[in-house]
C-alpha cells in the first residue's frame, strides 16, 4: 500500500507563495523537519481509520521516509488504526532533492535560473536534473532498490509505504511496468478512481470512491499549486482552468 504524507506546513507555505507571486517559499525548518499541518494530521487519522477497517488485509510492515511529515503521518495512522506496528525509516523513501531550486516558486525559478526552465522544457521533467538535485528518473532508481528489498525481506507480508508525491508516482511507474513480468502479487489502491480518464485498462484492488470526469481539488489535490489545503474534495469550476473570464 502506498500513502503520500498528509498536508505539511511546507505545502501550505508553497501554495501561499505561488498564489501571491512570491519568489521564495517562507518556511523556517529544513525540508526534512517540516511538520504536518492541522489538516495533514486529520488526513493521517482518516487513513488510519481506513487501515483499521481492513481487518486481516491490514499491513504487517510499515516503511516510511525519514522526513518528519512522512514519519508523523505513519505514526498517526497506525495509532488511529489500532495497529501496534514499528515504523521503519528508510532514507531511500526521502523527498526528491531539488538542489538549487529548493524553496523557490515557479516565479523564483524563472527569475533566478531561467536556463533551468529552458532545460526542463527541452529535456522533460522526468529526466531533468537541477544542479545539486535529482531527476524523477533518479527517484525511480531508489524506488527499484526499495522494491528489491521488500521482495527479499517481506515476501508474503502486507507492506505499507508512506512517502512523498514524486516517490509515490515513481512507485506507480515501476509497479505498473512490473505487472508485465507476472509477479506473484501486485495490488493497486486509490482514493479516487476516474475511469473516464484511463489511457489503458487497469485493475484497481482497493478503491475509495469512483468519480465522474471532473477536475477535483482539495485534500492534497491541487490546480497550479492551489487548493490542495482545502479540508474537502470539490469540483473546480471549468472557467478557473480554462481561463474563461
Amino acid at each position: 500500500m502506498l500513502v503520500r504524507h498528509g498536508e505539511s506546513a511546507g505545502n501550505v507555505a508553497r501554495e501561499f507563495a505561488e498564489a501571491n507571486g512570491h519568489p521564495f517559499i517562507d518556511i523556517a525548518q529544513r525540508d526534512m523537519d517540516v511538520p504536518l499541518s492541522e489538516l495533514g494530521e486529520r488526513q493521517a487519522r482518516a487513513v488510519g481509520l481506513w487501515l483499521g477497517s481492513l481487518g486481516r488485509r491490514a499491513p504487517s510492515v510499515v516503511l516510511t521516509s525519514p522526513y518528519v511529515r512522512a514519519e508523523r503521518t505513519a505514526s498517526i495512522a497506525l495509532a488511529a488504526a489500532g495497529l501496534g506496528l514499528p515504523v521503519v525509516l528508510d532514507e531511500r523513501l526521502r523527498e526528491r532533492e531539488f538542489g538549487v531550486l529548493d524553496r523557490l516558486t515557479k516565479a523564483g525559478i524563472q527569475q533566478r535560473y531561467p536556463e533551468q526552465v529552458e532545460a526542463r522544457s527541452r529535456i522533460g521533467k522526468f529526466y531533468h536534473r537541477p544542479p545539486g538535485g535529482e531527476s524523477w528518473c533518479d527517484v525511480a532508481l531508489r524506488v527499484r532498490s526499495v522494491l528489491d528489498s521488500v521482495g527479499r525481506e517481506h515476501s508474503g507480508q502486507g507492506v505499507l509505504i508512506v512517502a512523498h508525491q514524486v516517490v509515490i508516482l515513481m512507485f506507480r511507474y515501476v509497479i505498473e511496468h512490473l505487472r508485465a513480468k507476472q509477479p506473484a502479487s501486485v495490488r493497486l489502491c486509490t482514493l479516487l478512481d476516474k475511469p473516464a480518464r484511463r489511457i489503458v485498462p487497469i485493475q484497481i484492488d482497493y478503491r475509495g470512491f469512483e468519480i465522474p470526469d471532473k477536475f477535483v481539488v482539495g485534500y492534497g489535490l491541487d490546480y497550479a499549486e492551489r487548493y490542495r489545503n482545502l479540508p474537502f474534495i470539490g469540483v473546480l469550476k471549468p472557467e478557473v482552468y480554462r481561463g474563461v473570464p
